[in-house]
């Protein structure tokens, strides 16, 4: 060993320097730690206001703790810190995102950092992510699909329309009810073309009390096929209008 490698072994490995969130980044996402200690470095990270602290901050809603007010004041504390990171926040956010199993929070930083139109590219570009084969784990997925569905865009209807063929009945279900939150008369027919094939009655209904609702027209060549799948207490008249006995 070189008289160099001494020197470097004494200052600390490869010479990199931590950042200053390294230091409470372990506490801060420990749901073993001590509350006093866990609760100092968020508090300390909190105060920072950079991309770092905001990447250790996310982990703390990682775990639950008990009590629950004490769980969702530490929550409070890492929210706020990472909201204080502004728009630097958002790579660490979107790292964490695609991991997460929960992304209720992830959308809650994104929803006061961004304005609602660049809410909306992200998170469409999140749902992206997501294809409509099985998965065992799809609570993210229905967030997305749930949460897109609060804003009336384009771009929803666009990312949404595909998980109409998802392989999961509560995929396709927020789906449908995200595109019927668009009230736009164009999602009309990608939801009759989705009625030919749905399995599930609850879709079924939701899509035929729509057409209800909307006095939406079934085109002449496609009222025998869907009468054939309707659920017993809904119908079509000779003018294609749904109708519910």
């Amino acid at each position: 060993m070189g008289l160099f490698d001494l020197f470097k072994k004494k200052g600390g490995g490869d010479g990199k320097k931590s950042s200053p969130a390294a230091k409470w980044a372990e506490a801060a996402g420990n749901k073993r730690a001590q509350t006093y200690d866990r609760q100092e470095a968020l508090q300390e990270l909190a105060a920072m206001g950079t991309a770092d602290a905001a990447e250790a901050l996310l982990k703390r809603f990682t775990f639950t703790i008990d009590p629950s007010i004490t769980d969702q004041d530490e929550k409070e504390i890492a929210f706020q810190g990472v909201l204080k990171a502004g728009k630097d926040a958002i790579e660490p956010v979107r790292a964490f995102a695609a991991k997460a199993e929960s992304l209720a929070w992830p959308m809650r930083v994104c929803k006061e950092i961004l304005s609602e139109d660049e809410v909306i590219d992200e998170l469409c570009t999140w749902l992206s992510r997501w294809d409509t084969e099985y998965a065992r784990f799809i609570d993210p997925k229905l967030q997305l699909l749930n949460e897109l569905g609060d804003f009336t865009d384009e771009r929803v209807v666009e990312a949404v329309t595909p998980f109409l063929e998802d392989v999961n009945e509560p995929a396709r279900f927020h789906a449908v009810v995200a595109l019927l939150n668009q009230q736009s008369d164009a999602v009309a027919d990608s939801l009759l073309k989705m009625l030919l094939e749905e399995e599930s009655v609850r879709i079924k209904a939701k899509v035929a009390d729509a057409f209800i609702q909307r006095e939406w027209v079934v085109p002449e060549d496609q009222r025998e096929p869907v009468r054939k799948v309707l659920p017993y207490e809904y119908g079509i008249d000779g003018n294609g209008n749904f109708s519910k006995r």
